[in-house]
């Protein structure tokens, strides 16, 4: 692995913020009349039976399933609804879905029940808040963000530290954000703490973007984007620290709970070379690479230089921003996205079978409840007041894992195991052939 001053692409990082966008839509429209190799049909197919379950030939455009991997409700700062996001998305033709807000995964079961009847894909996700350490380099650190993408049953019930980092990161951001009002009390800019509280909504810990909007309401600024480069910027007059934990370790808690970690838009870092050198180290699996305005070619050599997959999305929070970029408006390589799926793909089933094999020991509702709480089943027997234990096995492992997938031996001794139980509303597991 070359040091960091060996690596040529640090002079293109500094010109991929600069890089006209005209430019970029060249490069697309160039690549978009490539013709079609065989080993993108192969990943097209692929795809599209992740997706929906059967492949289908590839006919260019046609054959294309849209994938948004970056996105935010109301449940961190996004404007939405998980419901209404995912009405957008499916709107603007998006197939398979990846919500991330800060900190938390409670809109991922709302975003789920919404996506069925549109037969979108929900990849569950998080974008974790982190702070990379360089050790004793004075003046390095600095704040970043690590997406965190999981199965259809979300992070492996064996590891609740994810649920204590998380719920440490979000009480922090109570006292981060009371911190910016006070500082901007000292700048005669006084806010209400009830009306920051207000804005961000009923259970959901405020965050800059809640503070920003207080500020907007109360006059003080124009807009957000004049909040946010004026005053709460990193490190900026009302800017204040939150808890968040070290990156590495971040990165390292995402892969034992099961997921795929990703550096979100690495362009935003002062050092993004050595923040992805040490992530890389750490285990990271990605980097954000593709934007609405296309690819960033300093970042997509350096994730070739530390062999890392290439993912991007629009980061959409509905803020009706003209600058913001729309869902389903990045554009990702089938071969790509097929390498993603193709790595997450085992982690996922990986992290299936560890949850229910935990299932199989007390197969109750209360058990389902809580190891299944991101799948609501839709008119399912699993609503019944007793049901099969095979036959909610068969429903909850036919909506998680590809049919190839099933075809594992351990999930069939899991499945032969529950066809002995009833499940009931109640909490009991009895013997079939004692009914």
């Amino acid at each position: 692995m070359p040091s960091i001053s060996e690596l040529p692409i640090v002079a293109e990082l500094e010109n991929d913020s600069t890089a006209g966008n005209h430019k970029l839509r060249r490069r697309r429209r160039k690549r978009k009349k490539k013709k079609v190799t065989a080993e993108q049909i192969l990943a097209s197919r692929y795809v599209h039976e992740w997706a929906f379950g059967h492949s289908e030939p590839f006919d260019d455009s046609a054959g294309r399933v849209l994938f948004e991997l970056h996105s935010h409700s109301k449940f961190s700062d996004g404007f939405l609804s998980p419901t209404a996001l995912v009405e957008r998305a499916h709107r603007n033709g998006v197939k398979v879905l990846a919500l991330t807000d800060h900190d938390t995964m409670a809109g991922i079961p709302g975003a789920v029940e919404a996506a069925q009847k549109f037969n979108m894909r929900i990849i569950p996700g998080v974008e974790i808040s982190a702070v990379y350490s360089p050790g004793n380099e004075p003046g390095g650190e600095e704040p970043l963000h690590i997406l965190a993408y999981y199965g259809s049953c979300g992070p492996s019930s064996m590891c609740e530290e994810l649920d204590d980092l998380l719920a440490n990161i979000r009480d922090g951001r109570y006292t981060r954000a009371q911190e910016m009002l006070v500082k901007l009390g000292k700048l005669k800019m006084p806010l209400k703490w009830e009306d920051v509280v207000n804005i961000a909504g009923k259970g959901v810990a405020p965050g800059r973007v809640h503070v920003a909007r207080a500020m907007v309401e109360a006059g003080y600024v124009e807009n957000l984007k004049q909040a946010f480069s004026k005053y709460l910027y990193d490190g900026g007059p009302a800017y204040a620290k939150g808890t968040e934990p070290l990156a590495n370790y971040v990165v390292q808690l995402i892969c034992r709970s099961g997921g795929i970690a990703t550096l979100a838009h690495p362009w935003a870092l002062k050092s993004p070379v050595s923040v992805i050198e040490s992530l890389k180290a750490a285990g990271l699996h990605a980097v954000e690479v593709y934007r609405s305005d296309g690819k960033l070619a300093g970042f997509s050599n350096l994730a070739d230089t530390y062999d890392l997959l290439k993912l991007g999305g629009s980061d959409y929070h509905g803020r009706k921003a003209d600058d913001e970029s729309d869902l389903g408006s990045v554009y990702l390589p089938v071969l790509d996205v097929f390498k993603f799926l193709k790595l997450a793909s085992p982690i996922w089933c990986g992290s299936t079978r560890n949850i229910l094999r935990s299932f199989v020991e007390e197969p109750s509702a209360a058990n389902m409840k809580k190891k299944f709480s991101f799948y609501k089943p839709d008119k399912s027997n699993c609503c019944a007041a007793k049901c099969c234990g095979k036959d909610c096995f068969d429903l909850l492992s036919s909506s998680w894992l590809s049919n190839e997938e099933r075809q594992n031996a351990e999930l069939e001794n899991i499945r032969l195991k529950l066809s002995d139980t009833v499940i009931s509303k109640v909490g009991l597991h009895l013997r079939l052939d004692g009914r």
